[in-house]
């Protein structure tokens, strides 16, 4: 099997540089967009705890009722353009967002940041990390 890896690299040198170039360029990407953007649990806690961040739920009214962030606001992503002026007296406070699963947050958190925002991140792996690091969660 070896034999066979190291023959078809030989006889197709600009496909494998052409997958490891992209390979490359997206672990770089990736690397740079986790170490900006996110906050973990543990430091979403701490963001909570020692400086009063306000956390934004952006999942749908019936999952945040099964159980949310004590304290967190909830205007979904479809009516977050809508419903912005809600958050307008916060924009110097931490704002954690946080959706289901910490994917669709990032989008958010560049559009409260181009809105003033001046301390914006998201929630890394949103909700789901939340709850498989067994920390307390309100049901509504």
């Amino acid at each position: 099997m070896i034999d066979q890896l190291f023959e078809f690299v030989q006889n197709h040198p600009l496909l494998v540089g052409a997958f490891l170039l992209v390979l490359t360029a997206w672990l770089v990407y990736e690397t740079r967009n986790a170490a900006t953007s996110g906050v973990t649990s543990t430091q979403a806690t701490q963001l909570i705890n020692r400086e009063d961040a306000v956390v934004l739920d952006l999942r749908e009214s019936k999952d945040y009722k099964a159980g949310h962030i004590a304290g967190a606001y909830n205007i979904p992503q479809s009516s977050l353009d809508s419903r912005m002026n809600e958050l307008e007296k916060h924009k110097s406070k931490p704002v954690i967002v946080v959706c289901k699963h910490g994917q669709s947050s990032g989008a958010v958190q560049a559009k409260l940041t181009k809105a003033g925002f001046e301390r914006a991140v998201k929630l890394k792996g949103g909700m789901m990390q939340w709850q498989a690091d067994s920390l307390p969660m309100v049901k509504k």
